[in-house]
């Protein structure tokens, strides 16, 4: 394509593409626009090494003109601009997210990339909104989704994205080197289930947080399990002493972040007692556990059962912060588990998800488009949600008294800027074209420049900070906006001026 380009003679023309979604994700009435950092960042790598050329010339036609190769080493980005929403912002359908203008060949060449970049990462960002909505902004979020993901790339890329959306933690220690996540992790079974008694434990002493003599933690561990036992009435042979080799073991590794998988053998009747043990264990010399993880069954009742026993632990044995141990929970936790954790009151702290959050089931698919559309012309289809907006825009956001986004406009670039308490003369898209007028409380312009002739003019804000505008973003929509179930679509409107061109190259379609 690009050489049927370049032998017309019109590779160098102005142009201009915008990248949009058609259809709000997951049944919803917005999604998180990400990935654009990292899309503004490949334009500078934008160019075609000596290796490229080779390969590019064994593969096309050997018709292929020498002259061609020539300018294919001249192509870069340096007379590309870019417009586009900030990182983390709450975006709707068929407003762009993002802008392209330079000469055509290289315009259409960005399609590809930009949609790979900006696609996925928005749909991830939008995924882990969903779940952060659900839980609400005390419950501790944990990705964990590595080994579920859709090869290396698609990990990382779902570590980096789902924190955007609102998670707090990922297990991924790659993505915590590379783009400061905070991480997390816990016991794996596997790692329990690899002793077989407290033989096996070494080393086998620990130090008191405050000094002192070593004390040996196994025999330690094993007379708070005759304790805890006779406290919750479970026979002291019930335990499984492997897994308590596995927890002792971990402690004396990480005495301060000591954490118990409590859903190895049997939770109530093995993995919480060995867990009490160990943890009281520990607090005889001065180091607080920090949390155990549920990984099957009941979640919610294993909670509340599990919180008793801590709270009964924590008031039997005169340790107040026992009963408030973080319990975290996974397997294979979907949206529909974290309405049920909230909905009937479970004591879970923490949820870790994989499948469901980094796989996106509910649709695995933003479907970005990537339109060139510099000159006014229209791409004419019987679906409406098809049909181009013609012309480069300039995109508004509308507010209303209560500072809730209630409309975004798009109206051509040379049109004045819409002024706050002005009415305004709206054509809302999906409404066949009947006029609405609109007085907004405030107006703010969606789109910045981030690269101007292939230089950034705006510094690409940090990780944290694009996290952090994404929970801004979110928390300025109307609740009737932010829910997931049925949420009152969001209107997307364009000014008079763009109505009736495209009213007018509709017609010349016809």
């Amino acid at each position: 394509m690009a050489y049927a380009l370049w032998r017309t003679g019109r590779h160098r023309e102005p142009a201009a593409a915008e990248l949009f979604f058609r259809r709000e994700p997951f049944g919803a009435a917005f999604a998180v626009g990400a990935g654009l950092g990292q899309a503004l960042r490949s334009l500078g790598a934008l160019r075609f090494s000596a290796a490229d050329i080779a390969y590019l010339r064994s593969v096309l036609p050997s018709t292929t003109e020498d002259a061609f190769f020539d300018y294919l080493c001249t192509v870069d980005a340096s007379e590309v601009t870019v417009t586009s929403v900030p990182e983390g912002s709450v975006v709707f359908s068929r407003v762009p997210l993002l802008q392209v203008k330079g000469p055509l060949l290289v315009v259409q060449l960005l399609e590809t990339t930009l949609l790979c970049l900006v696609s996925y990462a928005s749909l991830v960002a939008t995924n882990a909104a969903r779940f952060r909505l659900l839980a609400g902004p005390e419950m501790k979020l944990m990705e964990l989704g590595l080994r579920r993901a859709q090869g290396p790339d698609g990990g990382l890329s779902a570590s980096k994205y789902s924190y955007i959306g609102g998670f707090d933690y990922t297990s991924n220690v790659l993505a915590g080197k590379l783009y400061g996540i905070p991480v997390r992790g816990t016991v794996a079974h596997s790692f329990i289930m690899s002793f077989r008694s407290l033989e096996e434990v070494q080393p086998r002493v620990l130090s008191p947080l405050a000094g002192g003599e070593p004390v040996d933690l196994p025999s330690l561990a094993e007379s708070w399990l005759q304790r805890v036992c006779e406290l919750l009435g479970t026979p002291s042979d019930k335990p499984n002493r492997g897994e308590l080799a596995a927890f002792v073991s971990y402690a004396i590794a990480f005495p301060q972040d000591f954490q118990g998988l409590l859903d190895t053998y049997c939770v109530m009747r093995s993995g919480l007692p060995n867990f009490c043990a160990v943890a009281l264990a520990l607090h005889q010399l001065g180091y607080r556990a920090i949390g155990v993880r549920l990984d099957s069954g009941d979640l919610i009742q294993q909670s509340k059962e599990t919180r008793r026993v801590l709270r009964a632990c924590g008031a039997h044995f005169q340790v107040p912060w026992f009963g408030s141990i973080p319990i975290a929970v996974s397997n294979d936790i979907s949206e529909q588990n974290v309405e049920d954790f909230i909905r009937e009151g479970s004591e879970i702290d923490m949820v870790g998800v994989g499948t469901n959050l980094v796989t996106c089931p509910l649709q695995p698919s933003l479907g970005c488009v990537y339109k060139v559309n510099g000159s006014p012309c229209l791409k004419f289809t019987e679906e409406e949600e098809k049909m181009t907006i013609p012309g480069i825009k300039a995109i508004y956001r509308l507010f209303d008294a209560a500072g809730h986004p209630f409309m975004d406009l798009m109206a051509l670039e040379d049109e004045p800027s819409p002024s706050v308490g002005q009415e305004l003369v709206v054509h809302v898209l999906g409404r066949r074209g009947e006029a609405t007028k609109v007085r907004p409380s405030a107006v703010e312009p969606l789109h910045r420049m981030y690269l101007r002739d292939g230089q950034v003019c705006e510094e690409l804000p940090s990780l944290q900070e694009v996290r952090s505008h994404a929970q801004a973003s979110l928390n300025l929509l109307s609740s009737v906006h932010r829910r997931l179930h049925d949420p009152q679509p969001y209107p997307v409107a364009v000014t008079e001026k763009l109505h009736l061109l495209l009213a007018e190259l509709q017609q010349a379609s016809q």
